[in-house]
């Protein structure tokens, strides 16, 4: 009697435990679909702006993968609210870092500007001046030839410094074309005040 009952017990607990599993089924598949719809919908600008977080969330969100495959259904429910979490944290941090970097490509591009219009005047100055020294020797007070020829191989750093700096500019590096032009105007400036460049 005692063996009946407990086989009959065994028996109906089966089906009610497939019952709750398959009963557990659909909400995380369809808790785990969010959440790779959510990362897939930031993972192009998460890989640019938050490259190391984007790996510690996609570990999260295969680890709740792994569990939907191996039908642990129930752990994939208790998980999945800290793995959303996880992605809503990384969504932050991508739109904070992606407006940060237009912000400051916009105030590179607003510099950049500023540069282009007062560096290559300084330039034509400085290569007057430097070809009229050349010509008659007759450098600036407390300069001789030496200091002239080391003022000189400045003036051909300053240029490549600001063709480089276009270059990169073009290519879409504003800021590193920033970087590079604001050191070749400060070289100039400073040529400028040793060479005597007239106003």
């Amino acid at each position: 009697m005692r063996i009946r009952g407990l086989v009959f017990a065994v028996a109906l607990a089966v089906p009610l435990a497939l019952a709750a599993c398959s009963g557990q089924k659909e909400p995380a598949e369809a808790a785990v679909a969010k959440i790779e719809a959510s990362l897939n919908d930031i993972r192009t600008d998460a890989q640019q702006y938050a490259a190391d977080q984007l790996q510690a969330v996609e570990g999260s969100v295969n680890g709740l993968k792994n569990n939907l495959a191996r039908k642990d259904y129930r752990a994939v429910t208790l998980g999945a609210p800290a793995v959303a979490s996880a992605v809503e944290g990384l969504a932050t941090t991508v739109t904070s870092a992606k407006a940060d970097a237009e912000a400051t490509l916009a105030a590179a591009q607003s510099e950049w500007t500023d540069l282009s219009a007062s560096l290559p005047p300084l330039v034509d100055k400085l290569q007057k001046r430097v070809d009229q020294l050349a010509r008659t020797k007759r450098y600036p007070q407390g300069m001789d030839k030496a200091a002239f020829d080391a003022a000189k191989q400045e003036f051909e750093t300053v240029k490549s410094e600001w063709s480089e700096a276009g270059n990169e500019f073009a290519a879409g590096q504003a800021a590193d074309a920033v970087r590079k032009a604001r050191n070749a105007r400060s070289r100039a400036e400073d040529l400028v005040a040793r060479l005597e460049v007239p106003a």
